[in-house]
């Protein structure tokens, strides 16, 4: 049950949106598809994402390339409460923010961003930021578009000079890149995260039945197949030549469970990962 949904525009689009939800909804929570920034304010440590360690925890940010993809993990947690507050990073709001210029401190992208969302617990300086944020829901009268300009200018400054998360400026950065990366780059930059079929179309700019479409004639199978192969033959060579155990293998190619390895490794090779290793370590 949404218990409370609350935001406030700049130039008529959403800019912060401030939200009280009880778990689970039966609809994903409705929020605009632009990169976002999320501050658990409240939350009974609900688990958004195992793979990526992305729990509903009280004083956690979550950086996300895609709105929807938040909505729809916060909607989709098992039963307890969440109170947060999103910043929405809307393309043409920052364009209009830093007068179609780059912010400073910026560089281009070299290559794709690789984790479209990623957890962090909120520095001093993030935490002060969205307790002014909250301040602004209470305060609607006074507000300005000067000064909401200078909130998004704000947290985007914060997210480059101080937060120490590589992947975390990655995605700052590509909000403001001019760089385009191929089809090809972008899929082979996330073949071994935990993403699935629909985050790739997003990645790639494309609609699901489009992204299929491309995939094929690039790669000739469909999109399931060709992941499944690539990391599993990873894991096959990693086997051969890695002292780690095979669970800890599996999570850095992209499985999300030993189980499911164990399973899909024994279809395609006849053996187990343990007795792969075993017969192939060239240790």
């Amino acid at each position: 049950m949404i218990k409370n949904h609350e935001q406030i525009l700049l130039l008529n689009i959403p800019l912060f949106t401030r939200i009280s939800i009880n778990t689970p909804l039966k609809e994903a929570l409705p929020l605009p598809a632009d990169a976002c920034y999320t501050y658990i304010l409240e939350g009974d440590s609900q688990i958004f994402s195992k793979a990526e360690n992305i729990t509903a925890t009280s004083g956690q940010v979550i950086l996300s390339l895609c709105g929807l993809t938040v909505g729809k993990m916060l909607s989709e947690q098992p039963k307890g409460s969440i109170h947060s507050v999103i910043v929405h990073f809307n393309p043409q709001l920052l364009k209009c923010v830093f007068d179609e210029s780059k912010p400073s401190l910026w560089e281009e992208l070299e290559t794709p961003v690789t984790e479209y969302v990623v957890q962090s617990a909120a520095n001093t300086l993030v935490a002060h930021y969205f307790d002014s944020i909250a301040q602004l829901f209470e305060n609607k009268v006074a507000l300005t578009d000067h000064i909401l300009k200078l909130k998004l200018q704000e947290i985007i400054l914060l997210l480059l000079q101080t937060d120490n998360s590589h992947s975390v400026r990655q995605i700052i950065r590509s909000l403001f890149s001019e760089k385009t990366f191929s089809f090809k780059e972008v899929v082979d930059a996330y073949i071994f995260k935990p993403v699935t079929i629909e985050n790739l179309a997003m990645l790639t700019h494309s609609s699901l039945s489009t992204f299929k479409r491309k995939f094929k004639e690039i790669y000739h199978t469909t999109p399931a197949n060709h992941i499944l192969n690539q990391r599993l033959e990873k894991v096959a060579q990693l086997l051969k030549i890695s002292d780690k155990n095979i669970s800890s293998i599996g999570y850095d190619c992209g499985f999300e469970n030993p189980e499911h390895l164990s399973r899909v490794f024994k279809k395609k090779y006849g053996t187990s990962p343990s007795k792969y290793r075993m017969n192939h370590s060239i240790k």
